[in-house]
């Protein structure tokens, strides 16, 4: 995943031209497909979790949406980022957990019902917390259509898991050899979003992207450290910390590209921020896995 997305990038960034016409508007049908695909996956079991340990669920979420966006503002504070890369930068901090995040933390051997709890509930959340917090930290510089990010996000996430969820409940035997191949096709998805959100930018991104990349990179990593601290501050285990630690880092950066494209179309450079993090997250979330499945086989190590 990291690779393909690399590589999205590198073709973006290098061959602009060949994808020209190519038009930034595709990306919230695209990112429909994903959420849809990840409704396909969920089932009653995975809201199970939030009614069961609502107390691990509720602190994570939290974690997502106060670290994440807070970081976000004093980052953009600290580099002195104009106003455009500012509202880019904000949007990712203020987006809900991503999906990929599922993945990464059952690689890292993390509570995975807690993972896939967290990004249900806070993907629920995100149309009234998204809009909100966008307002509250990036209001006074720029106009914040609440009401509008708020429809938006019904309409490209809620709407396409809710038809996810009924598509599951009424054809489930399709659903579920059709799930195999789900993976597989969201990957390619997001490279599709990468690649069209770097061609778009190309220029403006060689000219300063040195900035942006170092502050994408220090949003993710203080967002997993914080989020392993939270987790370790409130007591939770290992396995819970390593869960809350990925799902407060890693964000649904295309979602914040395409509020970015909708919404604030007078500043361009508003979608970069959520296409580095795309590529970014994936790269470092590989790293954080094994890194994490490493401390998890030595901890049963000596445990035994």
């Amino acid at each position: 995943m990291g690779a393909l997305v690399l590589l999205s990038a590198a073709l973006g960034l290098l061959l602009p031209d060949v994808f020209d016409d190519i038009k930034p508007t595709v990306i919230n049908p695209l990112l429909g497909v994903i959420m849809f695909g990840m409704g396909l996956t969920l089932k009653p079991k995975d809201f199970a979790v939030v009614f069961s340990r609502p107390k691990d669920v509720i602190t994570g979420c939290v974690a997502q949406f106060t670290i994440m966006p807070m970081l976000a503002w004093l980052l953009s504070r600290a580099f002195s980022l104009d106003e455009a890369l500012t509202i880019g930068v904000v949007l990712v901090g203020c987006c809900p957990g991503g999906t990929a995040s599922n993945v990464i933390t059952y690689l890292a051997k993390g509570d995975l019902a807690l993972s896939v709890g967290m990004t249900a509930t806070s993907t629920l959340i995100a149309p009234v917390a998204t809009p909100l917090l966008v307002w509250l930290l990036a209001g006074k510089s720029v106009d914040v259509d609440v009401m509008g990010m708020l429809l938006s996000i019904l309409w490209v996430v809620i709407l396409p898991i809710a038809l996810g969820l009924i598509a599951n409940r009424l054809w489930p035997r399709l659903t579920e050899q059709a799930s195999a191949y789900l993976p597989a096709l969201s990957s390619l998805t997001i490279c599709f979003i990468v690649l069209i959100i770097i061609s778009a930018n190309a220029a403006k991104l060689m000219a300063g992207g040195l900035t942006i990349i170092l502050v994408v990179m220090l949003h993710n990593f203080f967002g997993l450290l914080l989020g392993y601290g939270v987790g370790r501050m409130l007591g939770m285990n290992s396995v819970k910390r390593r869960a809350v630690s990925i799902e407060v880092g890693m964000q649904n950066s295309g979602l914040a590209s395409g509020l970015a494209t909708i919404h604030f179309a007078a500043y361009p450079m508003a979608t970069i921020p959520g296409a580095v993090f795309s590529v970014w997250h994936n790269l470092s979330g590989a790293i954080v896995a094994r890194a994490y499945a490493r401390l998890a086989n030595r901890t049963k190590g000596e445990a035994q």
